[in-house]
């Protein structure tokens, strides 16, 4: 078994306090100042995400169809099986590509989906969670089992919008009564809260190391977005044909591969 070490990355070189590029060296009372200062835009962007949060429970809702079968380790079952008994459901669509290996399967999903092993506290709360995907089922059971993934996961290849369609975002979804509802569905970076490494690392000095970020004058320059989804067998950052997405190289038998084997994702 090949597995990235710790540090993925070649360690940086040690920089002068107050050189150019850094932020000043202060006293801790200044760097509380400072902090305290911070804390009240922080405190503003939490009400606005609480404030956000309120209008999202308000969206209005489609009704759909939730007896129409998705394909799970069992066979084609009902959608409304995903609920197990709860009134919510909330799902990620994993995007899929067909005929590929598994180091060849999406690198952001296949990260997402290791940050999403455990629903214990969403079930606790009366919601479910499951994952999609548009992969044929045979494809899929043999990638879920080599991930070692403890969350259920469905086909939904050739079914339409709610269910199917679009792959890639998070998707919330109400039972009530013999009726069945899509109420919400992220895009884009509308997926981070289900990755908390995002999070943690923009608290971090670095941050996430991607060149969009806005950083003090002089630091270090950063890497494409998304960098750090796929490493080689040493643990650095790459996107050759012989690096995978980071989570397999925990997996047993992810050893190098020469090729992603895929074309564009199937939705």
């Amino acid at each position: 078994m090949t597995s990235a070490p710790n540090t993925p990355n070649p360690p940086r070189e040690p920089r002068e306090p107050n050189t150019p590029g850094r932020p000043p060296v202060v006293d801790l009372a200044t760097w509380r100042a400072a902090r305290d200062e911070l804390l009240l835009r922080e405190k503003a962007h939490t009400h606005e995400g609480d404030a956000i949060a309120a209008a999202r429970r308000r969206l209005p809702m489609v009704e759909f169809d939730g007896s129409v079968e998705v394909v799970g380790p069992d066979g084609p079952v009902p959608f409304l099986d995903l609920f197990q008994g709860r009134d919510e459901l909330l799902v990620y669509k994993h995007m899929w590509y067909d005929g590929a290996p598994h180091q060849g399967q999406c690198e952001g999903c296949t990260t997402t989906a290791w940050h999403l092993r455990d629903a214990v506290y969403l079930n606790e709360r009366g919601v479910s969670f499951a994952l999609l995907t548009t992969g044929p089922w045979e494809e899929v059971a043999a990638f879920t089992e080599f991930m070692g993934y403890t969350q259920p996961w469905y086909s939904v290849r050739g079914l339409p919008e709610p269910v199917g369609g679009d792959m890639g975002y998070l998707t919330s979804f109400l039972h009530d009564g013999d009726r069945t509802f899509l109420t919400y569905s992220t895009t884009g970076r509308g997926n981070e809260p289900a990755n908390p490494s995002l999070g943690l690392l923009d608290m971090t000095p670095y941050g996430r190391g991607e060149t969009w970020e806005d950083k003090p004058e002089g630091w270090l320059e950063g890497n494409h977005a998304c960098w750090y989804w796929r490493s080689d067998a040493d643990g650095n950052a790459d996107w050759a044909p012989t690096s995978r997405p980071v989570p397999q190289w925990t997996r047993p038998g992810a050893t190098p591969e020469q090729t992603l084997g895929r074309g564009g994702p199937h939705s």
